[in-house]
């Protein structure tokens, strides 16, 4: 080592052979760095004797460094495989190697991929990309969706959504019992932990992200123009037997006007998806910085974000509609002294969203296109009539125009509510306090250490309503002209801005760990961890606050790093049970051995590393009991009782009965996998596992006279089976200047309703035994004929008596026929059967990675089968089930009728309420099977010589689209949405640059 001026020094890495390492990068204090060369030499600037150096190497043991430790030569360890500083998972309360792993962990760094993979929204970076799981919280299908807990920097319950990604350090999912049990009762369903970013020291960096994104709709909702409504609704009406002569019924010079387009202001043809209402694009910037560096002793990293979307329906020339959001994180780690560290952490983040006051999407799924016309043009108005011409002086004009009503609407006309009734501003504040403070305690003991980990969170939201009042008019036409305005309401300009609290959530968590590691006799390690975790929460409009607390322990031994031995118990305590039942145990326990580390495998070409796993145990949790006081009698008030003086009472009710035995619900776990290396390129990692969750808080409905009903307790009996597998490759090959990573993930899970307490006519019927998600419903015959009623003699027309009954209403000629499931000759709710399952057994993903030189290639793809969709979901607002006034949509044109009867794909119209048709059965199920290419993204990085010159580190640039392609049977139905925002395809322009 050689020192020039007492600042800049010479010094040599090697490794502990004595061969130098090349590629090692060092970091001075100020952030300056540089590269050891094929000789392990490097030279570098120090400040002073304090001023230290950073050493770092994929595959080694980073150093931190001061000028007297640069003495001779500098020896880097190398890292056992996976035991790296990349391979380090933060677990929420504990950290370990991935090497150490017993248990079923997947964990993805965003670091090493947000170039090519520059998505901001942290649930579409987990859905796909995670091992087991389906969509972005849902673990191997236990529970339902939104059923993982999510764990942000040691947090039980933060919300993922108001992160970006380029917040995010670490993403890892937690899968089977023995990984969760730290949790308590929290972690029944899985547990998503996510860390955010930390400054690191003698490492400066200054990151900026700009997005600049448009999006198109992929579907939009087709509901039939005026003429064509009228047409059919007309139709509907003969269907059911209305005269001819009958007031609803619309004529044909209206009908033949209407189609013509002759005076579209008296005869409207309204289409609220039209793009003047519905933009045809929208748009989006998306602009995040941020800060990071320290020293030795002190860390800092700052992120700030601004995001703007555009809204779809911006009509109110008064308002910007859409949505604005900014967010700041900052946190800071820093030493107290030899013994003592510490952290702070906050983070604010407001997102505002301003629409009008009318919801025009919501609106268009039921206002028919022939109502009314929204707006009345001036040039119309026969001015000559004085009346008429003192109203337009005293009227608010809209680009020429007066908004249009009806008296059905009168001064409520939703587009004029949305054109001139104001504006809503709706303010989400989020608001979050970290404070973490680690002890070294070898002082005691070697390897002793202690945290306390606090944290204060707070959730408001609330609308800022300006709600003007507005003048609206039915138009009185004649000859093509307005000779009459009936007026609704008043102008009036609201003065003051109202506001109304939507929600607010308060949080308070603590947890204190001591933590002893040791190693006996060189070959045996013991890691120790004995934890006590509090966490409270309150609500709005709720009396009880939710309060979580348990005591955890968990033993972890390894022999030479290839055997591995877990065992972690927890002790619940739960507020939601009897006090006699309100504590239990919580057992899981996990193996691993690495075979790949015994003389027959080891240095083997093919197999570079081996691990098999196996884990299981009891979660003993509260989180499925929805509610507090399950144990105890309920009452209510109930009708009046009058007595004879003229007073009364109310009466009592009683809703439960009482059950001091309630206790918790189980989660039964077991898993067994394996993991591997292969060639240097190809991971794999494959579970197979079986969870049951067991005691499950129920009314138990066979053990009771039905006349008891009032007075059953809660009861612990339901029972689920969830059993499956998991299979996840990465494959990484270098091809001189062309690079290959392919990744894959699939996961089976198929679910058992196992014990059910139930009474139904019809054995059939029983859900035990079956799929959780199983839909029952009626089984289709096609559509009743002609041929299937015949004339009395009154001239009514009957079902032949041959064919069951309907219980549902009468029935004609293209109603749908259904099938008599138990022979008793007549149709209702005791001929369904399982007709298919609504969630999906198989869900897959895989995602592709190409480069060559400084392009980069990247596509992510995921599927699902098994599934089945139901037309007549809410999601749909009826779209497909149209009978009475509904509006009609493109589906009826499929509509039943004696000349169709033979291709018809929807049953006949009716004026009326149609309580047979629109039952869930066969008829309006369809395959929900889908592979889509959620995303891809083609990246540039400038070359660094030209990025040097302009004193940047790094600079790329990269288009990417979502929602690009889709292959499936029903991808018109898939992709509709009603009532809401449509699904779009959105094309991104990005700009990275680091300093």
């Amino acid at each position: 080592m050689a020192q020039t001026n007492g600042t800049q020094v010479t010094a040599t890495v090697v490794d502990e052979q004595g061969n130098p390492i090349s590629g090692v990068k060092i970091f001075n204090a100020n952030g300056v760095s540089t590269y050891s060369n094929v000789n392990g030499q490097f030279k570098i600037k120090l400040n002073d004797e304090e001023s230290s150096v950073s050493l770092q190497k994929k595959g080694y043991e980073s150093l931190i460094l001061t000028l007297s430790d640069l003495t001779g030569k500098i020896t880097m360890k190398k890292s056992l495989f996976l035991a790296s500083e990349d391979d380090v998972l933060k677990l929420g309360v504990v950290t370990k190697d991935k090497r150490n792993i017993v248990g079923a962990i997947t964990s993805i760094n965003p670091k090493d991929r947000l170039t090519f993979d520059n998505t901001q929204r942290v649930r579409n970076y987990i859905n796909g990309l995670m091992l087991g799981v389906r969509g972005s919280d849902n673990i191997r299908g236990i529970g339902g969706v939104g059923d993982v807990v999510f764990v942000i920097d040691g947090v039980i319950g933060r919300d993922p959504n108001i992160l970006n990604m380029e917040e995010v350090e670490q993403i890892t999912v937690l899968r089977d019992a023995n990984s969760v049990a730290l949790y308590g009762s929290q972690g029944r369903n899985g547990v998503i932990v996510i860390n955010t970013k930390r400054g690191k020291a003698n490492k400066k960096e200054v990151n900026v992200n700009v997005l600049s994104s448009f999006s198109v709709p992929i579907s939009l909702p087709n509901y039939l123009g005026s003429a064509d409504y009228m047409q059919l609704y007309n139709e509907a009406l003969t269907n059911d037997g209305v005269p001819a002569n009958d007031g609803r019924r619309f004529t044909s010079e209206r009908i033949q006007n209407t189609r013509n387009g002759v005076n579209p202001f008296e005869f409207p043809d309204l289409d609220l998806y039209s793009t003047q209402f519905v933009q045809p694009f929208v748009h989006s910037t998306n602009i995040i910085t941020e800060f990071s560096g320290g020293n030795d002793k002190n860390q800092y990293y700052v992120n700030v974000g601004w995001n703007r979307n555009s809204a779809w329906v911006d009509i109110n020339n008064d308002i910007d509609a859409g949505t604005n959001r900014f967010n700041v994180r900052g946190n800071i780690d820093f030493k107290v002294n030899d013994w003592i560290s510490s952290s702070l952490d906050g983070i604010a983040v407001i997102s505002t969203t301003k629409s009008s006051r009318g919801n025009l999407l919501n609106t268009a799924t039921t206002l028919r296109p022939n109502i009314y016309s929204p707006f009345l043009p001036i040039s119309l108005l026969n001015t000559s009539d004085s009346e008429i011409r003192g109203q337009l002086d005293a009227a608010n004009t809209f680009n020429g125009m007066l908004l249009g009503s009806t008296q059905q609407f009168g001064s409520d006309a939703p587009i004029a509510l949305a054109i001139a009734g104001g504006y809503q501003n709706t303010v989400f504040r989020s608001t979050q306090f970290n404070n973490t403070i680690n002890f070294d305690l070898n002082r005691i003991t070697k390897g002793l250490s202690a945290k306390t980990y606090l944290s204060f969170d707070f959730y408001d939201s609330y609308t800022a309503t300006i709600a003007n009042q507005f003048k609206t008019y039915e138009p009185t036409w004649q000859g093509g002209s307005i000779t009459g305005l009936s007026e609704f309401g008043i102008d009036l300009k609201d003065q003051t801005e109202n506001l109304n609290t939507n929600n607010f959530i308060s949080r308070f968590g603590f947890y204190g760990l001591v933590n002893y590691d040791t190693t006996l006799a060189k070959d045996h390690s013991l890691n120790t961890t004995l934890l006590g975790f509090f966490n409270s929460q309150r609500q709005n409009d709720t009396r009880q606050t939710d309060i979580d607390s348990h005591l955890g322990f968990q033993a972890s031994y390894d022999y030479k790093k290839k055997l591995f031995i877990d065992f972690t118990g927890t002790y619940t305590n739960s507020i939601k049970l009897p006090e006699a039942n309100r504590g239990a145990f919580s057992p899981t326990a996990g193996i691993a051995y690495i075979l790949s580390e015994e003389s027959f495998l080891k240095n083997h070409n093919f197999i570079n590393y081996l691990k098999i796993k196996a884990s299981g145990g009891i979660i003993n949790s509260d989180r499925g009991i929805n509610g507090y006081y399950l144990y105890d009698e309920n009452y209510s008030n109930g009708s009046n009782i009058n007595w004879a003086d003229g007073n009364s009472n109310n009466r009592q009710n009683i809703t439960q009965g009482e059950n001091l035995d309630l206790t918790y619900e189980e989660r039964i776990d077991f898993n067994l996998g394996f993991e591997t290396y292969l060639m240097n390129s190809l991971w794999i990692e494959a579970n197979y596992f079986r969870t049951e969750l067991d005691k499950q808080i129920t009314f138990l409905q066979d053990q009771y006279p039905s006349f008891y009903n009032n007075f059953r307790p809660y009861d612990n009996f339901d029972k689920n089976l969830y059993t499956g597998f998991e299979l996840g490759m990465s494959y990484n090959k270098n091809y001189g200047d062309f690079s290959v990573s392919l990744g894959t993930n699939i996961l089976y899970s198929q679910t058992e309703r196992t014990r059910r307490s139930e009474v139904f006519a019809e054995d059939y019927l029983q859900t035990q035994g079956r799929e959780i998600s199983t839909i029952f419903g009626l089984v289709d015959q096609g559509f009743y004929a002609d041929t299937d009623f015949t004339t009395n003699v009154n001239g009514d027309r009957v079902l032949n008596a041959s064919l069951p009954v309907p219980q549902f209403g009468s029935v004609q000629p293209g109603d749908i026929k259904y099938q008599d499931q138990n022979g008793d000759n007549i149709i209702d709710n005791d001929d369904r059967v399982a007709i298919g399952q609504s969630s999906s057994p198989w869900t897959y993903a895989f995602n592709l990675n190409l480069s060559y030189k400084r392009f980069n290639l990247f596509i992510l793809g995921t599927g699902q089968s098994g599934a089945k969709g139901n037309k007549l979901s809410s999601s749909f607002n009826e779209y497909y089930s149209v009978d009475g006034n509904d509006k009609y949509s493109e589906v009826v044109l499929g509509r039943w009728t004696p000349q169709t009867a033979n291709t018809a794909t929807f049953p006949r119209l009716s004026s009326q309420t149609n309580q047979n048709n629109f039952r869930t059965s066969t008829f309006w199920l369809y395959d929900n099977n889908y592979f889509t290419i959620s995303r891809a993204q083609l990246t540039y990085e400038f070359d660094d010589v030209l990025v040097k010159n302009l004193g940047i580190d790094n600079f790329s640039m990269n288009i990417s689209g979502t929602n690009l392609f889709e292959i499936s049977k029903n991808r018109d139905i898939r992709q509709l949405r009603i009532g809401s925002n449509p699904l779009a395809r959105t094309f991104t322009l990005g700009l990275r640059a680091s300093f």
